[in-house]
């Protein structure tokens, strides 16, 4: 925690009177995007949140500000812009090695865990908010389009990695990649790539009552193969309850960004696969963490996607 006075002298850049620091209230998103956050109000009794971000880190979040700026910019529904300190001003240096950022508070209504997962409405927004992001993050500039993240190389590079120092785990995630080398690798390269949020999941939402208020949490945006996101958030979905992956939720998602014609077919006939395959991102972080319990549920449902592809692609209807 931060002295009162130092965050004072923080909020002065963007012209702030701090009124109270509000450690009360909740912030929505992982609070690993930072190293420091806090929900401030002003003297006009606004509430702000303000982060403190590592050196290393400014020039990615000065990305993340810039693309959130140009999707504001294209009225994309649902995004939070940072506030700038001037006109081409947004993070700031306080004391030589402190950097700070600032973006507006927003209250939002908590989802009823796992129960949210059966709320058909909320499929329909989340593929609302895929589909406009299409449309309004074309030409984005601060991203190489060449540049496309690979969840094939993620996958081998893992593999090798735990080979090395996991050898019981590397012997249970050998039959997943021996059934994604049979079917997905060989073509991953191939899948057609856009720009996506790259985290895209139901806990980045800030809710309103039946619709999304801001989509927060962008720290792995850029281009990747077009479906990441949607298969991102079809795999968080069925971990919170695999019975959810046959919910209304998930089928009004994918019909509602077929009617679209948002993916290309080859990106629709290893949806599965590509669902199974980001799951290797979610094992990693919970062998970051050492959640021995989450690593063993992670096999579990990874197998649960594999054994079970052919009633989930007949349910999905692709």
């Amino acid at each position: 925690m931060y002295a009162a006075n130092l965050i004072k002298d923080v909020c002065r850049y963007w012209g702030l009177n701090l009124h109270r620091i509000c450690p009360e209230i909740d912030i929505a998103g992982s609070p690993e995007r930072c190293d420091f956050r806090i929900v401030i109000e002003d003297s006009r009794r606004r509430l702000f949140i303000l982060e403190n971000i590592s050196a290393k880190f400014v020039g990615h979040k000065l990305r993340i500000i810039k693309a959130l700026d140009f999707l504001h910019s294209n009225k994309l529904p649902g995004i939070r812009p940072y506030v700038p300190i001037s006109e081409e001003e947004y993070i700031a240096n306080h004391q030589d090695d402190s950097y700070w950022q600032l973006s507006p508070y927003l209250n939002g209504i908590p989802l009823n865990r796992p129960e949210y997962i059966f709320d058909r409405w909320r499929g329909n927004v989340l593929a609302d908010f895929l589909i406009n992001l299409r449309e309004k993050s074309a030409g984005i500039p601060y991203f190489d389009r060449v540049d496309v993240f690979s969840i094939k190389d993620y996958v081998y590079d893992m593999r090798t990695k735990l080979d090395r120092h996991e050898p019981a785990l590397f012997k249970k995630i050998q039959p997943l990649i021996g059934f994604m080398e049979n079917t997905f690798m060989s073509v991953h390269d191939q899948l057609p790539s856009c720009f996506c949020h790259g985290d895209y999941h139901p806990l980045n939402i800030i809710w309103s009552e039946r619709g999304i208020r801001a989509v927060i949490d962008w720290e792995f945006l850029g281009y990747k193969p077009e479906a990441y996101d949607a298969a991102n958030l079809v795999g968080c979905i069925g971990i919170e309850n695999p019975q959810g992956l046959l919910g209304d939720f998930i089928q009004d998602l994918i019909r509602r960004l077929k009617a679209a014609a948002l993916f290309e077919d080859i990106s629709w006939e290893y949806f599965l696969e590509f669902v199974l395959s980001l799951r290797f991102g979610w094992l990693s972080e919970w062998l970051r963490k050492s959640d021995t319990e989450m690593i063993d549920l992670e096999i579990v449902y990874m197998n649960l996607l594999m054994d079970n592809r052919d009633t989930l692609r007949k349910a999905w209807k692709i």
